[in-house]
């Protein structure tokens, strides 16, 4: 999904601050309308898809890079834990590890471009084993939406630049300290 600058964004008045705000207002009210898991996160990758390229909507260090892998920047963490705005930015060749998640998520793409390797868990005896079973390449504006179970996934910046993307999360990320509900290390489709 491809979407154009949200409205009012663009004026020269607004700040990074003021039109963060813009956005956390309308997540803010997508997400007090109190929906299942999976109704909430397609209104909120509705909202989000407008305000995806916008010029001015991160701060120069909201834009950060670290070396030594992707860079979590909490935005914003609603006060009663119901949702999280937060920027991950990748430096080429960072990548998550295949992971699933807490609750709902919203991912959009910023800039740049994000490639994502999705899973599903199958038995194999006693065991269990991860199948991939889709490779997907998400450009600038691309927004993606999910719950639990069958989130699981592994996203890497396989570009020649920095992509920055905006992850909101039906939960307070800043006191969990990230997202991710579990980390597979199994056997897995490469």
């Amino acid at each position: 999904m491809t979407t154009s600058a949200a409205p009012g964004l663009l004026t020269p008045e607004a700040t990074p601050a003021s039109r963060l705000a813009r956005l956390v207002d309308a997540l803010r009210a997508d997400v007090r309308l109190g929906l299942a898991p999976e109704p909430t996160a397609r209104l909120v990758a509705r909202t989000l898809g407008p305000y995806l390229g916008t010029p001015g909507l991160l701060t120069p260090a909201q834009r950060e890079g670290d070396p030594e892998g992707y860079r979590q920047h909490v935005l914003h963490a609603e006060a009663d834990g119901s949702f999280s705005l937060v920027a991950l930015v990748w430096l080429p060749g960072q990548h998550t590890p295949v992971h699933d998640h807490v609750s709902w998520c919203v991912t959009g793409v910023h800039e740049g471009t994000e490639s994502e390797r999705r899973y599903v868990l199958v038995p194999d005896g006693r065991a269990a084993r991860l199948v991939a079973v889709e490779d997907v390449v998400n450009p600038q504006g691309t927004v993606a939406a999910f719950a639990p179970p069958g989130d699981i996934h592994l996203v890497r910046n396989d570009g020649p630049g920095p992509a920055v993307s905006f992850h909101v999360y039906g939960a307070d990320i800043s006191r969990l300290g990230s997202s991710i509900r579990r980390v597979y290390d199994l056997p897995a489709d490469r």
